[in-house]
């Protein structure tokens, strides 16, 4: 039997094996910076998540300076507790500043973020700023909707007037209405407030046109706009046009909040003017807090976001929600641990759930299917 001292079994085998290891390692490595550079090239979506939370019985900070979220200088208002919290979403990502794949990635796996495709957020023609502009003034639409709904949820009687404030490039009212025309009907019908108005061109759908009378310079006008569907998660009829109301108040209220969009506050703004005007507390003291758009009679619509919101409401230690009835499918199953959620139509139904939540007596108000 020959034996080979200079050449150890162990080593030959070691080195026979090293240039396979160093390529696995190799391989390893090429497909780790792939990966990484997947991971970071920009993603078609954009990521909700809960944003700040206004106390809609407190103060805000405006120019340095803590004032009143709702203030009414001229009236008397009277001594609140606990809170009343309106809710926001922040959305990261648009179309100039794209989220990664590892961004969405990660959100994905966050219960309390939401991973939507850019263009049900941003509009394929509408730049940023004029998604600001449509949502800063439906901010300032929903503040009026909501101080008309809690006046006349006080018995307070005012006039009102809806009018054209914008209208959107390639809509269908372009070149026929114009910024400034009074609504005086469609199909007939007249409206309270822009909601209502809403409700008609939603049920005159998009395969007629609406009949449009309008007041323009003391002269009264009539055409026919045929409403084409919206753009968004929820697409519904629309004529193109932004509208405001002009509500004639019997005294000044203020809802002091910047750089917040939207009109999906109306509902919290609406409640925390009555309960400044109302003896005792809506809320017996409680934290609570709530979403929905307003009309200004007092019907509360559905809103984006909500999961968000719950978790939002959640991290304020709110203990009680008040949701509109619409957004319960978005509701249920979602809701976090330690949040007792209410599902709400109108006004008179938020109140009613306060009053149940102020008396400790909550069951058998109307809630979202657990399940």
């Amino acid at each position: 039997m020959a034996l080979f001292p200079d050449t150890p079994p162990d080593r030959s085998r070691s080195d026979r094996a090293r240039p396979g290891a160093s390529l696995g390692w190799l391989l390893l490595a090429i497909a780790a910076v792939a990966i990484l550079a997947i991971a970071l090239l920009p993603a078609p979506y954009v990521v909700q998540k809960p944003g700040p939370v206004f106390d809609t019985l407190g103060e805000v900070t405006i120019d340095d300076e803590a004032v009143p979220l709702i203030d009414i200088p001229t009236e008397e208002t009277f001594p609140t507790k606990g809170s009343l919290d309106m809710l926001t979403v922040v959305v990261e990502g648009n179309r100039e500043a794209p989220l990664n794949w590892f961004q969405v990635g990660t959100s994905w796996l966050d219960r309390s973020r939401a991973v939507l495709p850019i263009d049900s957020v941003y509009s394929p023609d509408e730049t940023i700023e004029q998604s600001n502009e449509q949502s800063r003034i439906a901010m300032e639409v929903s503040q009026q909707e909501a101080i008309a709904a809690a006046l006349r949820s006080l018995d307070y009687d005012f006039p009102s007037v809806l009018t054209v404030a914008e209208l959107s490039a390639g809509s269908p009212a372009e070149g026929v209405l114009e910024a400034g025309d009074v609504i005086t009907e469609v199909n007939g019908e007249t409206f309270a407030d822009v909601t209502a108005l809403r409700a008609e061109i939603g049920k005159n759908g998009v395969d007629r046109p609406a009949v449009v009378s309008v007041l323009r310079d003391g002269v009264e006008l009539t055409e026919e706009i045929t409403p084409v569907l919206s753009e968004g998660e929820q697409p519904s009829p629309i004529l193109g046009v932004v509208i405001s109301s002009e509500y004639d108040f019997p005294f000044d209220v203020t809802i002091q909040l910047e750089n917040v969009g939207g009109p999906s506050a109306g509902q919290m703004f609406a409640l925390g003017i009555i309960d400044k005007l109302t003896p005792g507390q809506l809320n017996g003291g409680e934290n609570v807090a709530g979403t929905g758009t307003i009309t200004g009679a007092g019907d509360i619509g559905p809103i984006g976001g909500i999961r968000q919101k719950m978790f939002g409401a959640l991290a304020e230690r709110a203990g009680y929600f008040l949701a509109p009835v619409d957004n319960c499918d978005e509701v249920t199953g979602h809701i976090p641990d330690g949040l007792e959620v209410f599902a709400v139509a109108t006004l008179e139904d938020s109140l009613a759930a306060l009053e149940g939540i102020a008396s400790g007596e909550t069951e058998g108000l109307p809630a979202c299917p657990t399940e």
